[in-house]
C-alpha cells in the first residue's frame, strides 16, 4: 500500500505518540508499504513552529528532510498539477495543507494516514 501522511501522523509517529492508532502505526510500520511525505507537510510543520503554534516541534523543525530520511520515507513533492488540483477542489474547506494532501492523495492513489474524516468526503481512502 502507499500512504501519504498527514501532519499529526508523521509528528505523532516521530515522537511516539499513543495519539497514533494501532492500525496507523502498523500501516508505517509494515515494510512492505510506501510511505510518503508531502511537501505541505513540511512547509505546515515550518509554518506552525515558526509562529509558535507548534513548539513541541522544535527538533524536528530544525531538520524536517533529515527526520523523513531517517524513517526512510520518501518526500512528495508539490507539482502545478497538484497545486491546481487543490485549488480547484470544491466544498468549504479551508485549510490549504489539507486540500494539498487531498490533491495529492487522488491523484496518486494514496491512502492517507490521518484522524481527519473530511478527507473521505472526497472519495480518499483514509487509515486511521
Amino acid at each position: 500500500m502507499r500512504l501519504l501522511l498527514d501532519t499529526h501522523a508523521l509528528f505523532w509517529w516521530l515522537s511516539g505518540s499513543r495519539r497514533l492508532t494501532p492500525p496507523a502505526k502498523r500501516a508505517i510500520a509494515d515494510t512492505g508499504n510506501e510511505v510518503l511525505v508531502s511537501a505541505a507537510t513540511a512547509w505546515e510543520i515550518a509554518t506552525k513552529h515558526r509562529l509558535g503554534k507548534l513548539p513541541e516541534a522544535d527538533i524536528l523543525a530544525q531538520d524536517i528532510p533529515g527526520a523523513i530520511a531517517n524513517q526512510g520515507f520518501e518526500e512528495l513533492p508539490i507539482s502545478v498539477a497538484d497545486a491546481d488540483r487543490a485549488g480547484s477542489l470544491p466544498g468549504p474547506l479551508r485549510d490549504p495543507f489539507d486540500r494539498m494532501l487531498i490533491a495529492q492523495a487522488l491523484s496518486r492513489d494514496l491512502a492517507l494516514v490521518s484522524i481527519e474524516t473530511v478527507f473521505e468526503n472526497y472519495g480518499v481512502r483514509r487509515v486511521w
